[in-house]
């Protein structure tokens, strides 16, 4: 017995390809929430290239442990109608179709709650950590000078960094910055000058005062 299910893409699906198997945590909660994560961590997804399934496996295993709860194989050698929740088709880190299941979805766990538990059982160095969880996820038009939230970088590490400035009427690097909050982590010698210390997510964790 388990919770089983099957993690592939629609890419896959069609041309008998690979797929994840999970034994346990197969439900629907628990998914989204592998794949919001993954999601948050700006990582490729499986059906850009392989990076995209190592991160995904790298994600899950961490969270099982040491242990033969997460497999990959061909999709012809895993259990897909399982009697659990059935096959995942993805579309990036979006769930896009189901096969093999039937009835109401499972949803034990809060997409909240799974987060911080996926988050805790990653290397440190790669966790969000507690204070992120904490923070409130803000629109960036609600942002002032002097608020201090979290920012992505491009590999998925994550830092705290204050804004120090509102963008003026100006062009910077193709982009109009016009109103758009940004911060001094890069070029700190001009940081209105880089594009990417500007803040263009549409919502952004800030650290509670």
């Amino acid at each position: 017995m388990g919770n089983r299910a099957v993690i592939t893409t629609v890419k896959e699906w069609q041309n008998d390809g690979i797929g994840v198997y999970l034994h346990w945590n197969g439900g629907r909660d628990s998914v989204e929430a592998f794949l919001t994560y993954c999601k948050m961590k700006g990582y490729r997804a499986p059906d850009e290239d392989c990076y995209g399934w190592a991160r995904l496996c790298q994600v899950i295993g961490n969270f099982f442990g040491g242990t033969t709860s997460v497999g990959i194989d061909k999709l012809w050698f895993l259990d897909k109608d399982n009697g659990d929740n059935g096959v995942y088709l993805l579309e990036g880190w979006d769930i896009a179709e189901r096969f093999y299941h039937e009835g109401p979805e499972q949803q034990e766990y809060t997409m909240q709650e799974m987060l911080k538990a996926i988050d805790e059982a990653q290397p440190v160095k790669e966790q969000f950590g507690t204070e992120f969880w904490e923070a409130e996820e803000t629109p960036t038009s609600e942002l002032k000078v002097g608020d201090e939230v979290f920012v992505m970088s491009y590999g998925g590490e994550v830092s705290k960094e204050k804004i120090i400035g509102i963008g003026e009427d100006r062009v910077v690097n193709g982009t109009e910055v016009k109103g758009i909050p940004y911060i001094m982590k890069w070029m700190i010698n001009n940081p209105a000058g880089n594009i990417n210390n500007y803040l263009q997510d549409e919502t952004y964790r800030r650290v509670r005062k």
